[in-house]
C-alpha cells in the first residue's frame, strides 16, 4: 500500500472535481510559452492532417492534398504512412510524375536509394527535362 501524502488534507479531504474551461487553460500563466505553443501547433497539425485525409477520402486522385500530406508525415517521422499516402494516390493516377518525385524522396530519407532511383528514373520517363527529379535522381546516386 502506497500513501498518498499530499492529496488530500484535513481541510480539503477530497480531490477537486472542479473543471477548468480550455480558454483558462490556454491563457494561464502557469504554462510555459513556449510548451502553449507546442500545443497549439500541435492540435492545428491534427486538424490539418485529418482535413487532408478527408479530402484524399473524397478525391483519392488529388495530388496536391496527398504532397501536402505526405510532407507533413516526414517532418513528423512517420514515413511509413507517409508511402501509403503516395502509393494510395500512385494507384488513382498513376505515373504521377510529382507522386513518383515524393515516394522517391521517402524512399532516399529511408535509405532506400535503388528503389528510389527506379522511381525517379520512371518519372524521367515521362518528363524528361524536369530538373526537380533529375536533382534528385544525382543527389540520390550520390548517397
Amino acid at each position: 500500500m502506497l500513501p498518498l501524502g499530499g492529496c488530500a488534507s484535513l481541510d480539503r479531504p477530497a480531490l477537486s472535481v472542479k473543471e477548468t474551461s480550455s480558454p483558462e487553460l490556454l491563457n494561464a500563466k502557469q504554462i510555459d510559452p513556449a510548451m502553449r505553443e507546442r500545443i497549439l501547433r500541435a492540435v492545428g497539425q491534427d486538424a490539418q492532417e485529418r482535413a487532408l485525409r478527408d479530402e484524399l477520402k473524397q478525391h483519392p486522385d488529388n495530388v496536391d492534398a496527398a504532397i501536402r500530406l505526405t510532407n507533413a508525415l516526414v517532418a513528423q517521422k512517420r514515413a511509413h504512412e507517409a508511402l501509403h499516402v503516395v502509393d494510395t494516390v500512385l494507384v488513382a493516377a498513376p505515373g504521377n510524375l510529382r507522386a513518383l518525385n515524393a515516394k522517391g524522396v521517402i524512399l532516399d530519407l529511408d535509405g532506400r536509394h535503388d528503389a528510389a532511383q527506379v522511381l525517379y528514373r520512371q518519372a524521367l520517363e515521362t518528363e524528361p527535362g524536369n530538373e526537380m527529379v533529375q536533382h534528385n535522381l544525382n543527389l540520390s546516386l550520390t548517397l
